[in-house]
């Protein structure tokens, strides 16, 4: 892979193989333990590969590097962060002692010497080697006897991360567009803007809509339960009101209705007063009405509107 190998009769400063105890044991300095990898959106499931790492002996000193932005994105692709934000974020975990920026995609003699580095940390996966050096990147540790297995945390990576993110795209274009972002900012045509907006007011709408639909359907539950009453009930009492009510309606129309007629008979009355006191024929007897069957017709008034 071109890097040289380990030769038998290694220096002090490197511990010999054997339990966790007695190679810390055996040194009268802490264990230097290195981890590497891009610690994109650092996340929980990188600190406990770091807390492992850090854990691995009594007195560790836990050695953290991060690959630049330049090779990471040659062999693996494109970060959300910077290797400056990397950095960052690594150097607030508590776990990690030393961070090593531009650390090398594939681990040297000529990098473990440099950095005093006993142990390499790193879950037990063969990982692919992008740059075409070799099948696995840790070939040349694990080799050695100087790779220490950590496990991966189930459920949580970047990918992860980035798939959540992507899968519910519209819902944090919107909420980044509620927050002040511009449509430029987030990299959306004004057309598409619109729409979002236009269909996060539309759900926001049936939400509500179904909200008081629950509320309805909780207080009727509860009048029912308070009452003590049955659906047959309800139907009863129902039926009576509304029977009750059309007797009440039936009623009154038929009491404004003669009210009505007997203002327009004493209009009509008037007026043929005022005919025969100014001396004119009388005789027609459209003006006046004697009986109420001459003008009201109770069933034609009621029914009028029914076909």
């Amino acid at each position: 892979m071109g890097q040289g190998a380990i030769e038998n009769g290694e220096t002090n400063n490197v511990v010999s193989n054997g339990s966790a105890a007695d190679a810390s044991s055996s040194l009268d300095r802490p264990v230097r333990v290195y981890a590497d990898g891009i610690y994109d959106l650092f996340h929980f499931g990188h600190a406990r590969s770091l807390e492992q790492a850090k854990k691995l002996f009594p007195n560790t000193h836990l050695i953290v590097g991060c690959c630049n932005d330049e090779i990471t994105h040659k062999y693996k692709g494109k970060t959300v962060m910077t290797d400056q934000e990397r950095c960052e974020s690594l150097r607030h975990c508590k776990w990690v002692d030393e961070v090593v920026p531009d650390a090398p995609w594939v681990i040297t003699q000529e990098f473990l010497d440099k950095h005093q580095i006993d142990y390499v940390a790193h879950d037990a996966l063969p990982y692919a080697d992008a740059s075409g050096a070799g099948k696995d990147v840790y070939e040349f540790v694990k080799a050695a006897g100087r790779f220490k297995e950590t496990k991966r945390t189930d459920g949580i990576s970047t990918s992860d991360i980035i798939m959540r993110i992507v899968k519910d795209y519209n819902q944090y274009v919107m909420r980044n567009l509620d927050r002040g972002y511009s449509r430029k900012d987030l990299n959306v045509s004004y057309v598409k803007e619109k729409r979002l907006r236009v269909n996060m007011r539309l759900k926001k709408l049936q939400e509500k809509v179904k909200e008081q639909q629950e509320k309805v359907g909780e207080k009727i539950q509860t009048v029912a339960k308070t009452a003590r009453v049955h659906r047959n009930t309800w139907v009863e009492n129902a039926d009576r009101l509304v029977a009750g009510f059309l007797e009440m309606f039936e009623e009154g129309c038929h009491k404004m209705g003669t009210a009505i007629r007997d203002q327009i008979q004493e209009h009509l009355r008037a007026q043929t007063r005022g005919f025969l006191e100014d001396g004119q024929d009388s005789d027609d007897e459209d003006y006046y009405f004697d009986t109420e069957e001459d003008y009201y017709d109770d069933d034609e008034y009621y029914l009028s509107d029914e076909k």
